[in-house]
């Protein structure tokens, strides 16, 4: 399996263009970043639990 080219990113784009439509595109971006930052900050506050956890041992 090689690396993903140019023309498999038009595709890709052009399948998720066809099966969302143009207009539900910003609003899916939306979400996915939402979601993204959610992730970090959870990450992040598991990371302190740790330490914190770490400490008291």
């Amino acid at each position: 399996m090689g690396r993903i080219g140019p023309l498999e990113i038009v595709l890709i784009i052009l399948v998720v263009v066809l099966m969302f439509g143009g207009r539900k595109i910003p609003e899916l971006m939306k979400g996915i970043g939402q979601g993204l930052k959610e992730f970090k900050k959870a990450r992040e506050t598991g990371d302190d639990a740790d330490k914190d956890a770490a400490k008291e041992n």
